[in-house]
């Protein structure tokens, strides 16, 4: 048996990276996976491949009308939702502040936090009617720590880090038998992540290497899972010990 035996998920972003190793993760350990990215054409190659089990819609994170359209259609194509892994994101503008436009801080604010706030939102509208389910938001290392040049993506991730918190008690108060988890990625090998850059990341991370996408699905299944039924309103960083210096 696997871990999410008759679950219905959603994972966002999933169409490359920690979503697509997600997504995988939890077609195999039972769930059937809605996938959704704005990356239509690779989406949907995926989609061939995962099989029936699997259903690919195309997604911009920040559109609220979106976000009502993937909750319905996997409604009606699964029958239910259980799970939602907020993953889709985009990285830093990777220049100081006073550098940032506004409308580059803007577009990194749209997609990574209200993003994953439309997506609370509305999967909670379903599960707190059907009394269960379980939301794991991907933040950051950089929602826990500063990093230079990244003071957008610190704002967004931090965030993150926080709403998750705060719609945790809401749950928790509410009794809606929902369950809201943050997951804190440190240095992973994503297509976001410069090639040039390993060698420095690997020397400033403790274990001595960066990070593989299906270490941050491993943290997914297990907070999606019955294993996590006690765990709500935390943050599980999965960063090699870098937050820990």
């Amino acid at each position: 048996m696997g871990k999410l035996d008759g679950k219905v998920a959603i994972v966002t972003g999933a169409a490359s990276g920690i979503g697509l190793e997600t997504a995988e993760r939890f077609l195999k350990e039972g769930a059937k996976v809605t996938f959704t990215d704005v990356n239509q054409e690779k989406g949907q190659a995926l989609a061939a491949k995962l099989g029936d089990q699997a259903l690919f819609l195309t997604q911009d994170v920040s559109s609220e009308d979106g976000w009502i359209n993937v909750v319905q259609t996997t409604l009606d194509h699964f029958g239910g939702l259980d799970i939602l892994v907020n993953n889709a994101g985009v990285p830093p503008t990777t220049v100081s502040i006073e550098q940032v436009a506004l409308s580059q801080f803007k577009h990194v604010i749209d997609v990574n936090l209200v993003g994953t706030f439309l997506g609370i939102k509305h999967a909670m509208l379903y599960m707190k009617e059907h009394h269960g389910g379980s939301i794991v938001n991907i933040s950051s290392m950089g929602g826990i720590v500063g990093i230079a040049t990244a003071a957008d993506y610190n704002a967004s991730k931090g965030g993150v880090r926080l709403m998750t918190k705060g719609a945790a008690l809401d749950a928790a108060y509410g009794k809606y038998g929902v369950r809201v988890n943050s997951v804190h990625p440190g240095y992973i090998k994503t297509g976001m992540l410069p090639p040039e850059a390993e060698d420095m990341m690997a020397k400033t991370t403790p274990l001595g290497h960066i990070g593989q996408p299906t270490d941050i699905a491993s943290a997914c299944v297990y907070l999606a899972s019955d294993d996590a039924s006690f765990v709500t309103g935390t943050e599980l960083i999965v960063d090699g010990g870098f937050t820990a210096q």
